[in-house]
């Protein structure tokens, strides 16, 4: 079940190659698929990179020898030579950079600094170029934090808008691969405000990059303490969430994830679950399908049964199911807080559609034994603004009748049904409300 799932193929041809490597390390410590096809789809991805050395060392692990194949020996050789060649060329530059007194004289007037650069160093367009190929061939070779701040300085010195988008999208890449998250974000934010603005190249160019932001900001959004609010307020926007259903309704998974852990409720959710009930024959995925279960069918058999299932995607999802150590244990936060919010929505949920509720069945849809559940729930009555009472002589939870939400829920139940239907329903609830004042 667990490899049925992964979405890795999915997001990899997505990616730059060097992000999908956290995610084959993470399949390959899951144990997802067999150790063999992981090393070989590491060597795949590495024959287009200039991590020489990394290609060596899985290459002995894969073939269990010391020895490697000649190619790869003159592709390292090749590699240290076109690195010293590119550093040359990048020299004036990466000396003029790295002299803190004549750094000082460069302004925020691009025009300024590459006349001053010319007249004063001799430094020009040729230069500039060399070191964008410098920081490049330095991410091609794994040394992300060169690369970042090579790419930085390039960028204060571009005046191609292409060529500095490229740079800006390695200098994300960078970032994330050094887990510098803060700094990512930032990076990420920049890009989504050159990708959305008007001069943006063709729509169809400005959809695929949009694409290509989301499943990279998913390394961010599930590392970063803001997070999982932000992914929100991104692929909720409605630029962003058409592309997802359009071209990437597998990306449901993590904006559905993000709804559900989100401690604070938010007014999109009513809307997220019509974006659900949509994809639901497009996008087969469980916690999608936990959240239709309970707030498009009313189905709690069906959500406890899924909520089994959400927990083995969490544990075996690159983004959703990162580890942390404490002591000899090792847990997975997102897993726990998934877990309490799913039963509260089915608690919700179940309370809102039944007055007297048995705890022994209530038990058994939240995957919980009685004691637990009990306990679970005097804690949600007593810190929520949940109005029911526990009868223990029978066993029961019963809910106190609150007129004004039964209206509330009638309403929002008919919004779905069309034209007369609507208008009939809103009218006799009108009628009802009337004679209720009176």
């Amino acid at each position: 079940m667990a490899a049925k799932y992964d979405l890795t193929q999915r997001i990899a041809p997505q990616l730059d190659r060097h992000l999908v490597f956290p995610l084959l390390e993470f399949l390959q410590e899951r144990g997802l698929y067999p150790e063999e096809d992981i090393l070989k789809a590491k060597i795949e991805l590495l024959n287009d990179t200039n991590m020489v050395d990394y290609a060596m060392d899985i290459h002995k692990s894969l073939y269990r020898s010391d020895d490697v194949p000649q190619e790869m020996v003159e592709r390292r050789a090749e590699v240290v030579g076109r690195l010293k060649a590119l550093e040359e060329g990048a020299a004036p530059l990466i000396a003029f950079l790295h002299n803190p007194n004549s750094f000082q004289e460069l302004r925020a007037d691009k025009q300024y600094n590459l006349q001053m650069l010319s007249d004063r160093y001799q430094i020009g367009p040729q230069q500039i170029e060399a070191l964008y190929q410098y920081a490049k061939f330095q991410f091609e070779c794994g040394n992300y934090s060169g690369a970042a701040d090579y790419l930085y300085q390039y960028r204060a010195l571009c005046t191609n808008s292409d060529r500095s988008l490229s740079a800006l999208w390695g200098k994300l890449a960078a970032e994330i691969l050094m887990q510098n998250w803060d700094i990512a974000l930032e990076e990420l934010n920049r890009l989504k405000e050159i990708i959305d603005s008007k001069s943006f190249s063709s729509p169809l160019n400005q959809v695929q990059s949009r694409i290509w932001l989301m499943h990279w900001s998913l390394f961010i959004f599930f590392n970063h303490e803001n997070g999982r609010t932000q992914i929100i307020d991104l692929f909720n926007q409605d630029k962003y969430l058409n592309a997802i259903q359009t071209n990437a309704p597998h990306l449901l998974r993590y904006l559905a994830t993000a709804f559900i852990v989100n401690k604070r409720r938010r007014p999109q959710f009513k809307e997220f679950i019509k974006v659900i009930q949509q994809e639901r024959y497009s996008n087969e995925d469980p916690i999608t399908e936990f959240l239709a279960c309970i707030y498009v069918n009313y189905d709690f058999d069906m959500a406890q049964k899924k909520m089994r299932e959400c927990e083995e995607v969490i544990l075996n999802d690159p983004f959703l199911g990162k580890r942390v150590e404490e002591g000899n244990f090792s847990t997975v936060p997102l897993r726990d807080e998934f877990l309490e919010n799913a039963r509260l929505f089915i608690f919700e949920t179940y309370c809102r559609i039944h007055q007297r509720i048995d705890m022994g069945v209530l038990a058994e849809k939240l995957n919980l034994n009685y004691e637990e559940a009990e306990r679970w729930i005097v804690t949600l009555i007593r810190t929520s603004k949940l109005e029911a009472k526990i009868d223990s002589k029978m066993g029961t939870i019963v809910m106190e009748p609150n007129q004004t939400n039964v209206y509330e829920q009638l309403i929002d139940h008919t919004k779905s049904l069309s034209g007369r239907t609507y208008k009939l329903v809103n009218q006799l609830l009108e009628h009802a409300q009337a004679q209720t004042a009176r």
